[in-house]
């Protein structure tokens, strides 16, 4: 895979936050929708997402629930605050923080959820340890990413490939190494977005 570091990282978001909802908004929604839908589903008490961005998941978890959503990117944190303050009466924490070293104890999230975010991190590998290890046994992990190999998207995968510590993610994303060489549970797979641009896939923790 094309390597990405935390500097590609946080400068591609801060040129993308003031414009991020414009260009990615509408074109992802589909696969957000189902995401929130699937979470609202499993009726988690706690939910941890990674890579929150401009925050346009957060207002669709269960009202219930205590949120916490986490981003590298101070520029992507600072609008998703100005989203969650229109949000009354829901418990949601925003905290700047490295998805691949997480501050908080074991087993502590019903649930975690990874919009967009598994193919940008430096470390996939390290990311989804972090993952697993804070979302309790037995919890969900719901993730929502592009993988490659579509016929169709092929083309647009081979442009990008080589630009994707400018563009701010992997177009090279392979869901067998990714997803089922783990030794977790998948639930449930099905495409979303476009033409199967994404892949919604539930897991089970264990």
């Amino acid at each position: 895979m094309k390597s990405i570091t935390q500097d590609n990282i946080i400068s591609t978001y801060r040129f993308y936050a003031p414009i991020y909802d414009r260009l990615f908004g509408a074109v992802l929604e589909p696969g957000r929708r189902a995401l929130s839908e699937t979470v609202c589903s499993l009726r988690p008490a706690s939910i941890l997402e990674m890579g929150v961005g401009t925050g346009l998941t957060l207002g669709r978890y269960p009202a219930a629930a205590s949120v916490t959503g986490i981003d590298i990117s101070p520029e992507m944190l600072e609008v998703a605050r100005h989203r969650v303050a229109q949000l009354q009466r829901r418990d949601i924490r925003l905290q700047a923080m490295d998805a691949e070293a997480l501050d908080f104890a074991d087993g502590v999230f019903d649930c975690v959820t990874l919009p967009y975010v598994l193919s940008v991190t430096p470390n996939p590998d390290r990311l989804i340890a972090e993952t697993r290890r804070v979302c309790r046994k037995g919890g969900s992990i719901v993730i929502l990413n592009h993988f490659s190999g579509s016929h169709f998207w092929w083309l647009l995968e081979r442009i990008v490939r080589p630009m994707a510590d400018r563009v701010g993610f992997r177009s090279d994303f392979s869901y067998d190494e990714q997803i089922l060489a783990r030794d977790w549970q998948v639930a449930s797979v099905r495409p979303v977005n476009f033409l199967g641009l994404s892949k919604l896939v539930a897991i089970r923790n264990v």
